[in-house]
C-alpha cells in the first residue's frame, strides 16, 4: 500500500476507535431501561406512549423461552406485513413509475431478506421497488432486523454478566429501544449528512433526459435516497436504493460521503464489543477482542488492496492498465474500494462501492473469506457479537482441553450443554453454504444462472450463499439470482442462517445467567493477554480455513492460477 492509503487507513481506524467507548458506553445505558440518557427529554415520552399503546411493562423482564418467543413471533409478523407491502405495491400510494409488484417467489426472496438483515436483492431497486415499498416495509425491516439482531446480543450479554437468574431483559424493551434511542438518532443525523453531500431526498417522478452523446433518452432516478442510506449503513443492511447501490452518484456522490459509509458500517459493531466489556465488567478483555478483530480486519484490507494493485499481470505487460480498474470508481481508487469491500464484508452489510465480480481472484477471495469466518470480525448489528462470543467460548473450551482443566469464562463454566448449543449454532452456516452451492451446480436452473464459467462461476455460486447464510446480502453481481429456483434457495438459506444460529444464543443466554460465579484462581485462563488475543485469532481462522479452503481452492484459488499463467477460465 502507498503513503496515501495507509494515511486514509490510519485515520479511519483512529476515528473509529475514539467513537467506540464513548457509543459503546451509551449502547449500555440504552440497553438498560432503568438507566437515562441525554435524549430521554426529548425522546421518553414516545417511549412511554409506545409502551402504553402496546400494553408493555419494559421493567418486567423475560424468561429466554418467552424471549426467544417474542423474538421469532415479532420476526414472523414483520415477514407476513412485508410480504403483503410488496404485493400491494401497485395498488398502494407513493408509486409514481406505476410499479407492479413483484412476482411471487421474488416477494418472498425480498421479505425473507429484509427480515433477516441480510437486504440480499435479486431485483434492481429503482426499476421495482416505489417509494412507499422502499420506506414503509424495505427502510422499516432495516431499523427492526436490526434492533432484532442487537436485542439477541443483549440477552447474551447479560446472560453472562449476571449469576443465578432465571431472565435475559425484555425483549420488547430492547426493541423499542434500540430503535428510538440508537438507530434513528444517529440515522437522522447521517441521512442530514448524506443530503449535505448531494443524496437526493424527494418524492419526484423520474426524469428523463435526453443524452448529449447518442441522443437517447436517459431516465435519472429520483426519490427518498439519503434517509434509506443512513439506516442501509447504520443497521448493517446493506440494501442499495439503486441497482449498483454505494457505486452510484447519487448513493455515494462524494470521497467525504464515501468515508462517512465507511465509518458507519462499522460504528455499531465496533462500539458492542466495548459494550459487551463495560457490560461484564472487564473492558480490558473487551479490548483485547476488539484488538483480535481489528487486527484480522487489516490484514484483510491490505491484502485485497495490494492484489488490486497488481492487477492482472498479463494486461500490465500489455501496458494496458496498472492495477485491476475494472468495475471500480475512480473517484473512489483502488484502495477506498478495496477498503469498502472488506469493511462491508467483516459486517453482515452487503452494501457496495465496486463490483466484487471485478476484483481479482485473490482479491474476492478476501470479502467471500471474510463472510465465511461467520462475519465475527466485528460482524453486524448484534449478530457479530454473539457469533464472535460463541468463537470466544470456542477458544475457552479448547484451552480448557489443552490444561486439563474444566473450562472457564469470565468465572463462569463452560459445560459440555454449552459447546453442544455452540456448535449448533456455528455448524449450520457450513452445512447451508456447502449443500445449497453443490445443488446449484448439478442442477439446470443453478447453472442458467451463471454468469461465467469455470471456477469464476463456481465463486459466483459459492459467495452468493455465503452471503446469504451469514445474512450479509452483497454479491458477486456475475449471478443472474431472479428465478425461481435460486429466490427460494437463497430465501431458505437466509432464514435459516439466521435464526439456527439465533436460537441457540437464547437458549446459551438463559444457561449462563443461571450459572454462578468462581473467583478466580491461578488455574483460570487469562482472557486479558495477548495469549488469549492469539488463541482467539487461530480458532476463528482455523475454522473457517478447514471449513471453506477446499471450495476456496476450486474457486479463487484455481482462478488465480489461471490469472497467472495467462489462461482464460
Amino acid at each position: 500500500m502507498q503513503l496515501l492509503d495507509l494515511v486514509q487507513l490510519a485515520i479511519f481506524l483512529l476515528i473509529l476507535i475514539l467513537l467506540t467507548k464513548p457509543l459503546g458506553i451509551y449502547i449500555s445505558r440504552v440497553l438498560d431501561p432503568k438507566e437515562r440518557t441525554f435524549l430521554d427529554p426529548l425522546l421518553k415520552p414516545v417511549e412511554r406512549l409506545i409502551y402504553r399503546c402496546s400494553r408493555i411493562d419494559p421493567l418486567q423482564e423475560q424468561h429466554w423461552k418467552h424471549y426467544l418467543t417474542c423474538l421469532m413471533g415479532f420476526s414472523l409478523v414483520s415477514l407476513v406485513v412485508t410480504a403483503l407491502i410488496l404485493a400491494a405495491q401497485y395498488y398502494l400510494p407513493l408509486n409514481p413509475q406505476k410499479f407492479a409488484a413483484p412476482v411471487w417467489h421474488l416477494n418472498l426472496n425480498t421479505s425473507f431478506s429484509f427480515m433477516t438483515n441480510t437486504n440480499w436483492q435479486s431485483y434492481g431497486g429503482e426499476s421495482t421497488m416505489s417509494y412507499f415499498s422502499q420506506m414503509a416495509a424495505l427502510a422499516v425491516q432495516n431499523f427492526m432486523s436490526a434492533a432484532v439482531g442487537l436485542a439477541a446480543a443483549a440477552a447474551l450479554v447479560r446472560g453472562i454478566a449476571r449469576h443465578k437468574a432465571n431472565t435475559i431483559g425484555n425483549f420488547w424493551a430492547d426493541l423499542v429501544r434500540i430503535s428510538l434511542y440508537l438507530l434513528l438518532p444517529i440515522s437522522v443525523i447521517a441521512a442530514a449528512l448524506f443530503l449535505a453531500e448531494g443524496v437526493p431526498q424527494n418524492f419526484k417522478t423520474y426524469v428523463q433526459a435526453e443524452s448529449l452523446e447518442t441522443g437517447s433518452i436517459q431516465t435519472i432516478v429520483q426519490g427518498p435516497i439519503a434517509s434509506q442510506q443512513a439506516i442501509k449503513l447504520l443497521g448493517t443492511n446493506g440494501g442499495g436504493f439503486t441497482n449498483v447501490n454505494s457505486a452510484h452518484p447519487y448513493e455515494n456522490p462524494t470521497p467525504l460521503a464515501n468515508f462517512l459509509q465507511l465509518l458507519l458500517i462499522l460504528l455499531i459493531p465496533a462500539a458492542q464489543i466495548y459494550y459487551f466489556g463495560f457490560a461484564v465488567k472487564d473492558t480490558k478483555h473487551g479490548w483485547c477482542i476488539f484488538s483480535a478483530l481489528a487486527l484480522v480486519f487489516v490484514i484483510g484490507v491490505w491484502a485485497c488492496a495490494t492484489c488490486e494493485k497488481i492487477g492482472n499481470p498479463e494486461f500490465v505487460q500489455m501496458g494496458i492498465a496498472e492495477g485491476n480498474w475494472e468495475g471500480k470508481e475512480q473517484r473512489f481508487g483502488l484502495f477506498s474500494s478495496a477498503l469498502y469491500a472488506c469493511a462491508t464484508t467483516v459486517v453482515s452489510c452487503g452494501a457496495v462501492n465496486c463490483c466484487h465480480d471485478c476484483l481479482t481472484p485473490i482479491g474476492g477471495l478476501i470479502p467471500m473469506l471474510n463472510i465465511q469466518l461467520s462475519e465475527v470480525i466485528f460482524g453486524g448489528m448484534g449478530a457479530g457479537l454473539y457469533s464472535v462470543l460463541l468463537f470466544v467460548f470456542l477458544a475457552i473450551f479448547i484451552a480448557g482441553l489443552i490444561i486439563g482443566r474444566t473450562p472457564e469464562y469470565l468465572g463462569k463454566k463452560i459445560e459440555s450443554f454449552d459447546i453442544k448449543m455452540t456448535m449448533l449454532a456455528i455448524i449450520p452456516f457450513v452445512l447451508l453454504v456447502h449443500g445449497f452451492t453443490a445443488i446449484c451446480c448439478f442442477t439446470d436452473w443453478g447453472l442458467k444462472g451463471l454468469g461465467n464459467a469455470g471456477p469464476h462461476g463456481f465463486s459466483e455460486i459459492l459467495y452468493a450463499f455465503s452471503s446469504c447464510a451469514a445474512n450479509n446480502g452483497s454479491a458477486f453481481a456475475g449471478l443472474t439470482a431472479n428465478s425461481m429456483g435460486y429466490d427460494l434457495t437463497l430465501a431458505v438459506a437466509m432464514v435459516l442462517g439466521r435464526f439456527l444460529v439465533l436460537a441457540p444464543v437464547i437458549v446459551l443466554a438463559g444457561s449462563f445467567a443461571q450459572k454462578k460465579v468462581h473467583p478466580k484462581n491461578s488455574g483460570s485462563f487469562p482472557v486479558s493477554s495477548l495469549v488469549f488475543i492469539s488463541l482467539l485469532i487461530g480458532v476463528i481462522l482455523l475454522l473457517g480455513a478447514l471449513t471453506f479452503f477446499p471450495a476456496l481452492t476450486m474457486g479463487p484459488i484455481v482462478e488465480q492460477f489461471f490469472m497467472l499463467t495467462g489462461v482464460l477460465s
